[in-house]
């Protein structure tokens, strides 16, 4: 019997870690039928990955408004994902991490009768306000999944701290890596065009170290993205042979200190955000990466990149007890001593840069689609 697998996702973080599990699902048409639904919880980010991916989604509830908030993304997610659960009649529906998208989507797969499988499952700061409201959205899914795909022996251990049937759990590492592997060899391809990697082979100095920022977390915003800035300042300030590269949030509140604080200094770039392609190609590029991402704790150490993590928790720890990464929160002081030490340090660099990837070895969805294969 062909088991009905619908995948839902609605950002570009939850595309590019569900479309390897969309490619892996569709090489088996004769034991999986798979729809993808999109929300487009982010509509333009959203569709670069889907063509950058060759998904065409089957569903597309095209919900992002101006101005839209947690209580109507929730609430519309919910409503429109009633008609797509009638209409296909899915066993299986498949959400990914903690975004809204996700929490509402298997509220909505739990009321249709459908089985909730949660990849990247079991990730915990057990405070349900950092990150917010991220922290909640993967509790909630946790608790209506059926399966459950956490991407580490940690993340599968606080499963099992709540109850969670060990029979449902399989760790499987994670999905990112499947998906970053494919991407870094398809941007290296001779015969790969993109506009974006062409304009920044032609705009940055690669033979300075570059560092990559990413910043975009609710919890920094106000005070916490000042205190960034001015550390990206001192940095910039106190180390001419640096080029930092800053793929600025489209966010106002990430927007206005960032670029009040930080235009006009020479060797600080300001850019508009990356297509995931480009910035696989950036963070290949990069010395070091400073971010508040969750994401990129996991892709940078595969391309043996440290990360300080601007954030003073993470459901990453797993990055952290491996030296991978290192949490510097937003303290100016911090950001800028440690960012440092790495561009002075080379044996403290080469040693981080080293450390082994705790988030898997790129065959995270095969080991899905075999659990999922196996039931009955």
């Amino acid at each position: 019997m062909i088991k009905k697998n619908l995948i839902v996702f609605g950002t570009r973080p939850e595309a590019i870690k569900m479309a390897p599990l969309v490619k892996e699902f569709q090489r088996y048409p004769d034991k999986f039928k798979t729809k993808v639904c999109v929300t487009a919880q982010h509509r333009e980010m959203l569709d670069q990955v889907l063509d950058f991916f060759e998904i065409t989604p089957d569903y597309d509830l095209d919900l992002m408004r101006p101005n839209q908030n947690l209580y109507s993304v929730t609430a519309d997610i919910i409503t429109n994902l009633k008609e797509v659960f009638e209409e296909f009649k899915p066993d299986y529906v498949f959400v990914h991490g903690d975004t809204s998208t996700t929490m509402a989507t298997s509220i909505a797969a739990f009321y249709s009768g459908a089985k909730v499988c949660h990849v990247e499952a079991g990730l915990r700061t057990f405070n349900k306000l950092s990150p917010f409201p991220e922290e909640m959205n993967r509790r909630i899914a946790g608790v209506v999944s059926d399966y459950h795909f956490p991407p580490t022996a940690t993340s599968k251990q606080n499963l099992f701290n709540e109850n969670v049937d060990k029979a449902s759990v399989l760790v499987t590492g994670n999905t990112v890596i499947d998906a970053l592997n494919y991407s870094a060899k398809k941007v290296k391809r001779s015969d790969f065009q993109d506009a974006e990697i062409s304009m920044l082979t032609e705009n940055l100095d690669l033979s300075k170290k570059i560092i990559l920022v990413t910043g975009h977390r609710r919890e920094n915003h106000g005070q916490g993205f000042i205190d960034i800035c001015q550390a990206l300042r001192n940095i910039a300030t106190n180390n001419s042979d640096v080029e930092i590269v800053y793929p600025v949030h489209l966010n106002p509140n990430v927007q206005k200190p960032v670029y009040e604080l930080l235009d006009n200094i020479s060797n600080i770039q300001l850019i508009k955000p990356l297509s995931y392609p480009a910035f696989v190609w950036l963070m290949s590029h990069a010395y070091l990466i400073i971010t508040d991402s969750g994401g990129v704790q996991e892709e940078a150490p595969s391309l043996g990149k440290p990360v300080l993590v601007m954030r003073d928790t993470t459901e990453r720890p797993e990055a952290v007890a491996a030296g991978t990464v290192i949490l510097v929160g937003t303290d100016v002081d911090k950001i800028t001593s440690e960012t440092e030490k790495l561009l002075n340090n080379k044996d403290h660099y080469l040693e981080m840069s080293a450390r082994h990837n705790p988030y898997g070895d790129g065959t995270a969805c095969s080991k899905i689609v075999e659990f999922i294969e196996t039931l009955a």
